[in-house]
């Protein structure tokens, strides 16, 4: 009953810019934390940023400084503004959220959208 759909991923030469989109739908009763995670081939799933419902920002030390993560909660939506994009930033990146449905919180994940940085 509840979906977020991402957009924005795709190829981009390093020293690029993408902004990323995530967007939830369904029977929402509220949102608390949105945030992005990647995966590379061969890794873990790591957190690249995480912001809470009252504008709290934190980001994972390999991003700190390049990324910004920001929501616009009337449309249920975050972003992920990613600058300065180096080789090592090509993973899936996945969209997560915190959302309550029936008075029951639980996690919600994207489909995934990749991006790829060319060297």
């Amino acid at each position: 009953q509840v979906q977020l759909v991402e957009s924005g991923g795709g190829l981009v030469q390093a020293g690029g810019s993408l902004r990323l989109s995530c967007a939830a739908s369904g029977s929402i009763f509220s949102i608390n934390a949105m945030g992005w995670y990647r995966q590379a081939p061969g890794n873990e799933r790591e957190l690249v940023a995480l912001i809470t419902s009252g504008g709290t920002a934190m980001y994972g030390d390999s991003v700190k400084g390049r990324f910004t993560i920001f929501r616009d909660n009337a449309k249920n939506t975050v972003y992920l503004q990613m600058n300065s994009l180096k080789p090592e930033d090509t993973a899936v990146y996945y969209c997560n959220a915190q959302i309550t449905v029936l008075m029951v919180p639980r996690d919600y994940w994207g489909q995934g959208t990749q991006v790829t940085v060319s060297s």
